[in-house]
């Protein structure tokens, strides 16, 4: 993997680093490992601590293996982060330090024509973070009932012309099937009213939710990070970047959870659930990227960085 195809720069890497309030000989958990740029600085904060790796791109793992070679204290895990706790029991550890997701894709994927991520290229209509599984968006497209892709495209993508969008799919793909990303890009363009045009490409949130069903982003979220916060030494922190409304909501409920000392009904006059917050919130409100970092990096300007510290 050459240097200059894989590039990322890495959302609010300083904010992430500060949150994660790393222990030199700690043990640290990077979930999505992308092209390491989070991974790098955590690692050179690190003297006998350890550094687990993971991502489920082969791509990822070959230029980020590459890129931390001169570090003897990271271990790389092709897997998806939501294999957590099988992954740190294979690995004999029981506690971490710190945890750290970045929910959103990487620039490589997003720039790779053919991995099918953007609507700003042709290519193959593809959307695999894994590119070992076998569900691809083209099989979503010319495969999954008008009703099933317009469910999709509403909850994943929010797009208020799902129905029309779904059945126009369907009306071409009878035709012939759909394969590439600007086929889908025309077909979704031609279906959009052109008043409803305005404020950025009307793909966006039909690509998104594609996205999100094939890769099965938002499918056991709310477990995962529940195991990893059960899995936090005390003073250990989470840190998640997320970039839709859909997975900040699913990051943003589980923390309130696990913050609060009692989640009985409010009509129930006394406490009857016996819940014990885990973790408490070190940002009530979501950090966001600054002005600077959004003048250098345009891609940051929907993350959303949320940290809790186990108690």
């Amino acid at each position: 993997m050459e240097e200059h195809l894989f590039k990322h720069t890495p959302v609010m890497l300083s904010e992430c680093i500060t949150g994660l309030n790393i222990k030199p000989n700690g043990i640290y958990f990077d979930g999505t490992l992308g092209g390491a740029g989070h991974s790098s600085e955590i690692v050179k904060n690190l003297t006998s601590g350890t550094l687990i790796a993971v991502d489920k791109d082969n791509d990822a793992l070959s230029f980020s293996k590459e890129r931390l070679k001169q570090f003897k204290n990271v271990i790389f895990v092709k897997s998806d982060f939501k294999n957590f706790k099988n992954i740190i029991s294979e690995l004999s550890i029981k506690k971490v330090d710190g945890v750290l997701l970045d929910l959103g894709v990487s620039s490589y994927q997003i720039d790779t024509p053919n991995r099918g991520f953007s609507y700003r290229f042709d290519g193959s209509l593809d959307m695999r973070m894994d590119l070992n599984q076998s569900l691809t968006a083209e099989y979503v497209v010319n495969n999954y009932s008008e009703t099933d892709l317009a469910r999709i495209i509403y909850t994943y993508g929010e797009e208020s012309f799902s129905r029309l969008i779904a059945k126009e799919i369907v009306k071409v793909r009878q035709i012939s099937p759909i394969k590439s990303t600007m086929q889908l890009k025309e077909l979704i363009e031609r279906v959009i009213p052109k008043k409803f045009q305005f404020g950025g490409s009307v793909c966006k949130k039909t690509f998104q939710a594609l996205r999100i069903e094939v890769n099965g982003e938002l499918n056991n979220l709310d477990v995962v990070l529940k195991d990893m916060v059960e899995a936090l030494n005390v003073g250990g922190r989470l840190c998640v970047i997320t970039f839709h409304s859909l997975e900040d909501r699913i990051v943003k409920n589980v923390f309130k959870e696990l913050s609060t000392n009692c989640i009985c009904d409010k009509s129930v006059p006394i406490c009857i659930c016996n819940h014990k917050a885990s973790v408490k919130l070190i940002n009530k409100k979501p950090i966001e990227a600054s002005k600077l970092e959004l003048e250098q990096n345009k891609r940051s300007s929907c993350a959303k960085l949320r940290i809790v510290e186990k108690i």
